[in-house]
């Protein structure tokens, strides 16, 4: 199961590195330029895909320890001759909330771009919007309820202990719970991806290690706490910037 969660991020990260099914070619122009996109059904569905597939490179790294707990358990069941359910129904779970999350995040992009609030580059245009990111960003890094859910990202254990259900459809619910305790902790820091790009390619790798960090690291608590203070300011910085300039 570890070799096939490394192909499934590696491939991820190849596909986003290759443009992620897209033609990234300005044609010379600007990338800072606005110009909204013609919005078709197959755009949007090329549009969904990326989202998907930038959630798979950047979340399954660390949901790597609850896939192999659960891999572990069934393995154990398994060996026992007890009733046992594949993993990858709940990977498949776990992969569903944040489809759920890259179908709002395709449309929240749609409504963006077409209101000339995102570049060329799929960043964004405005100063005002980017504070709006960071502020939001670093808002909920400090709510109690972000750090509910970040307590059951990085808990394994105690999540198979309070929310183990025996069969496929109760190991399907399970992956969507746990994929949705990761949304609700990290939604607010993958809306930055709309401030720098969302095929800024560099932009996604940091984030991916930021949720890397704060998800794995014993101080990732305390990682997450600080980092909410950094984007506060940050985005207060842009506010000032806007307000003298």
């Amino acid at each position: 199961m570890g070799g096939a969660l490394v192909a499934i991020t590696a491939m991820s990260w190849a596909w986003l590195a290759a443009g992620a099914g897209m033609d990234m070619d300005m044609g010379g122009m600007d990338p800072d330029m606005v110009m909204p996109m013609e919005w078709t059904g197959r755009l949007f569905a090329v549009m969904f895909l990326m989202w998907w597939i930038m959630m798979i490179a950047m979340m399954v790294p660390s949901a790597a320890p609850m896939i192999l707990l659960f891999a572990t358990v069934n393995r154990r069941q398994r060996a026992m001759a007890a009733p046992w359910v594949p993993t990858g129904i709940f990977a498949a779970g776990y992969l569903a909330a944040w489809a759920a999350y890259s179908g709002l995040a395709t449309g929240l992009q749609w409504l963006l771009d077409q209101s000339g609030l995102m570049t060329m580059a799929m960043a964004s245009a405005a100063n005002w919007l980017g504070a709006v990111l960071l502020l939001a960003a670093g808002a909920w890094q400090l709510t109690p309820l972000k750090h509910a859910c970040l307590e059951h990202c990085r808990s394994p254990f105690a999540f198979v202990s309070q929310h183990w259900r025996p069969g496929p459809m109760g190991a399907f619910r399970m992956g969507v719970r746990h994929g949705s305790y990761c949304v609700a902790c990290c939604w607010a820091v993958m809306g930055l991806l709309f401030y720098a790009g969302v095929m800024n390619f560099a932009w996604i790798a940091g984030l991916a290690i930021f949720v890397l960090a704060e998800k794995l690291l014993p101080a990732g608590h305390r990682f997450g706490q600080i980092s909410g203070y950094v984007f506060l300011a940050w985005g207060l910085g842009l506010v000032v910037h806007a307000v003298v300039s």
